[in-house]
């Protein structure tokens, strides 16, 4: 997709669980590459459910959702990982021809070490492993990045060190970042997106 610089276009989306109760009602939005935009609202307001809606995981019931090639980054990186597995062996499942040295470059980025990705998710910290959730999303080279809550199970500090490390490459992609934090989504968005609850 490369209609003019859009990463992501979705156009007059409904969607809803239940047909007469409509989540999404000829919902528009445009994401360009470099641009980052926050969907903000309470639990039930249909913040993930557009991420299902994007990942083609769930059907809209009208509309349109054309994206370029995704990514995604989730809340909890323990659940992103396979628990036997060291994260290596999981990177280079999703990555077939992984390039060693784009890989030692980005674990600096990341201020990762290498011997990090050779052991198991258990055996790293919550922001190390979601540190690795961001190294396998840009080993995929997507042109859109979907960010579900990345920051939301660590604490204050690595929270916003994990969020820089996401924008840093921000020109490299568009993202589209799901999140309750309000403070979180004015200090890094270029347009907000507020969700309502009927619950």
């Amino acid at each position: 997709m490369d209609n003019d610089g859009f990463v992501l276009q979705i156009k007059e989306l409904n969607f809803g669980y239940k047909k007469d109760k409509l989540i999404y009602e000829n919902f528009s939005l445009d994401l360009k590459k470099s641009e980052i935009k926050a969907i903000v609202g309470s639990s039930g307001s249909g913040k993930s459910t557009l991420f299902e809606l994007i990942t083609n995981n769930l059907k809209p019931l009208k509309g349109e959702i054309n994206s370029s090639k995704i990514a995604s980054i989730y809340q909890d990186p323990y659940s992103s990982f396979h628990p036997t597995h060291s994260i290596l062996e999981q990177i280079s499942d999703v990555i077939l021809n992984l390039d060693m040295l784009e890989l030692k470059e980005l674990l600096k980025q990341l201020n990762l070490e290498y011997d990090l990705i050779e052991k198991k998710p258990h055996e790293l910290s919550g922001g190390q492993l979601q540190r690795c959730s961001i190294l396998r999303a840009l080993l995929m080279k997507p042109e859109l990045l979907l960010v579900d809550e990345a920051t939301s199970a660590l604490d204050n500090i690595i929270a916003l060190d994990v969020m820089k490390l996401i924008l840093k490459f921000l020109p490299n992609y568009g993202i589209l970042l799901i999140t309750h934090d309000l403070h979180l989504a004015s200090w890094c968005s270029d347009e907000i997106i507020k969700l309502e609850s009927d619950e």
